[in-house]
């Protein structure tokens, strides 16, 4: 078993090597005279609204960008705020949204109010939590362009202030850095291997047509995802990008958020519970397994274990993260695997934006 673990630690060190030199970043910021629309679903958003306006306001390099607002029956005060910062502007519309129909979450149905209303190029969707630095819009439909994409998802660089954010958060960029070859992923449009993030998410609209919108995705927890593996079930190419130098984005403000977040979703993520205890034994073998050897005195626990944080520092330097982080990686698999364990024991009762999944 120290061996499988060894093993697996070192080909994830060499995958995340790779991955961290070849992932596509947006840079080309020139100027774009395609049409974009930004699709907005926002609920329960007070607290973010205004910075998110001022960040959408700043953006450049597009001739012609819209944004488009659909507040998902808020039960604070969002809907006032956003009416109140977007008022003057004409690139924003601000509407509310219908009833939540059955057989759809909230999420992919705002986004397909949205869609159904909207005439674009490239549709974009941007959660409520993402800031944007001025040309981080331009940058990502570009590098859709120049790489012949039908579907980009530039990944932010995740905030963690508080103790149980630094150990989660950064697992979500070494997660796939580390077990997906994004080169080959990219290239063979396989769904097995799509990975995306619903943070920021820009797709061309002839492409998402055909798959019928986010209707595809209209019950899923991981809709981002979904739709993602739905695109290249339809023939589409897309990626991940490394996006923490356009984009960042702080999710949750405590442990409590945390756990209420993921434990919404995680359940999900594995596909059914044998898939959950295959991540769970994979995350044993290796994050806990080499520092139980390590401490035991076997040399193939110490390597194991050195090359596990390797490729934790290696994903914390192309994210932009904290690298020291990456020596609590063990802490970070424990809190993990109970998150999943959490999750399954939590389904259908966890709470989020005051809706119950």
């Amino acid at each position: 078993m120290l061996n499988v673990s060894l093993f697996l630690t070192l080909a994830m060190f060499l995958l995340t090597f790779i991955n961290a030199q070849s992932i596509r970043i947006p840079r080309n910021g020139r100027d774009l005279s395609a049409s974009v629309a930004v699709l907005l679903p926002v609920r329960n958003e007070a607290v973010n609204i205004i910075e998110f306006v001022e960040s959408l306001k700043a953006q450049t390099g597009i001739s012609d960008l819209k944004f488009y607002f659909l507040d998902d029956n808020s039960e604070d005060e969002t809907l006032e705020l956003l009416k109140r910062e977007t008022l003057g502007d004409k690139r924003f519309s601000v509407t509310s949204g219908q009833q939540l129909p059955d057989g759809w979450l909230g999420k992919p149905w705002a986004l397909e109010q949205l869609r159904s209303k909207v005439k674009a190029d490239y549709i974009v969707n941007i959660d409520a939590d993402v800031r944007l630095l001025p040309k981080a819009i331009c940058a990502t439909i570009n590098l859709l362009i120049d790489r012949n994409l039908d579907y980009v998802s530039p990944y932010p660089k995740q905030i963690a202030k508080s103790f149980g954010e630094r150990m989660i958060q950064p697992l979500l960029q070494w997660s796939w850095l580390s077990t997906v070859p994004l080169r080959i992923a990219e290239k063979s449009g396989k769904p097995s291997l799509a990975v995306a993030n619903g943070q920021f998410f820009a797709v061309r609209e002839s492409a998402l047509s055909a798959v019928s919108g986010y209707s595809v995705s209209k019950s899923a927890v991981l809709d981002d995802l979904e739709l993602a593996r739905a695109l290249l079930r339809n023939g589409s190419k897309g990626c991940v990008a490394e996006g923490s130098h356009i984009a960042t984005c702080h999710m949750y403000n405590s442990w409590a958020e945390v756990k209420a977040g993921y434990g919404k979703s995680l359940w999900a993520a594995f596909g059914s519970k044998f898939g959950s205890f295959i991540a769970i034994a994979f995350l044993f073998l290796t994050g806990i397994l080499p520092l139980l050897a390590a401490i035991g005195g076997f040399s193939a626990g110490v390597y194991a274990l050195e090359f596990v944080i390797i490729s934790r520092i290696i994903a914390a330097r192309a994210s932009r993260g904290r690298f020291l982080d990456a020596f609590l990686h063990p802490i970070s698999t424990l809190l993990l695997i109970y998150l999943i364990i959490y999750s399954w024991s939590a389904r259908g009762k966890v709470q989020w934006k005051g809706r119950t999944l």
